[in-house]
């Protein structure tokens, strides 16, 4: 593969790519465009991007009903400002723990206008599982392709426009901390959530003929009881796998 390499330094000073659009509103999230989701395995510097758009550097309370912590800020960029919900850094979506469950739901039901999905550049193939997983829910995310350096000092090269074009989706390189990418990360998550950049993610293929069927039947079903939803699609692969609190969710009329 082809090194990455990250945004030159005289890029900083174009204002497309710059940190100077950037206002960190903290807790302010009242009167947003936007609603960004913030996913990812356990330590990928998911807690740093959320720091370094908001500027807040502790969680402001729990979700409802949960004991898991939740972290929500905002922040304004290219005159359109965006909440962004910290989700619990987790390994999957299959609502095996509290953590997966809650991120899982607001991904979903939540309906997030983008998707910030950060991974460690490091160890890649051990993070795509929750890339995978994410991008059948939604159309519109972006992956934050984070520790780059770490990918650097353990001599990991990754292409990333082929990476890109696999998922169907922006893919920015950054070292968080250091605040590099940055700017390029905000320019991709406005650009998908004003519709400039249209996803076109990564989706099951080559599906058995027999398990193609009942998905579409079910799909069919639920589209007419729940409208509303995102991706009746995945929900219907849910239901097929025996996901208990989907089931649950279907059967209290609360699948929304």
């Amino acid at each position: 593969m082809n090194k990455i390499e990250l945004p030159k330094s005289e890029c900083a000073s174009c204002p497309h790519y710059s940190t100077e659009g950037l206002k960190k509103l903290g807790v302010d999230t009242h009167g947003v465009d936007f609603v960004v989701a913030l996913a990812g395995n356990p330590n990928t510097g998911k807690s740093t991007v959320f720091n370094a758009l908001t500027g807040l550097k502790q969680h402001t309370g729990n979700w409802p009903g949960k004991t898991v912590a939740r972290a929500e800020g905002a922040f304004s960029f290219a005159d359109k400002k965006y909440k962004i919900v910290d989700l619990p850094g987790t390994y999957s979506l299959l609502s095996t723990s509290i953590d997966e469950e809650v991120a899982r739901d607001f991904i979903l039901f939540g309906k997030p206008d983008v998707t910030i999905i950060v991974v460690d550049a490091s160890r890649l193939e051990r993070n795509l599982n929750l890339v995978l997983q994410i991008l059948e829910i939604t159309d519109h995310a972006v992956l934050c392709l984070n520790l780059m350096d770490e990918a650097k000092r353990n001599k990991v090269e990754i292409d990333t426009r082929k990476l890109a074009k696999d998922l169907g989706i922006p893919v920015v390189p950054t070292i968080a901390r250091d605040q590099k990418g940055i700017p390029e990360l905000l320019q991709a998550v406005h650009d998908v959530a004003t519709g400039k950049i249209k996803c076109k993610p990564h989706r099951i293929k080559n599906i058995n003929p027999k398990i193609e069927q009942a998905i579409s039947k079910l799909t069919k079903e639920i589209k007419s009881q729940f409208p509303d939803l995102p991706n009746s699609r995945w929900i219907a692969f849910r239901l097929l796998e025996g996901d208990e609190t989907i089931i649950n969710a279907l059967k209290n009329g609360t699948l929304t």
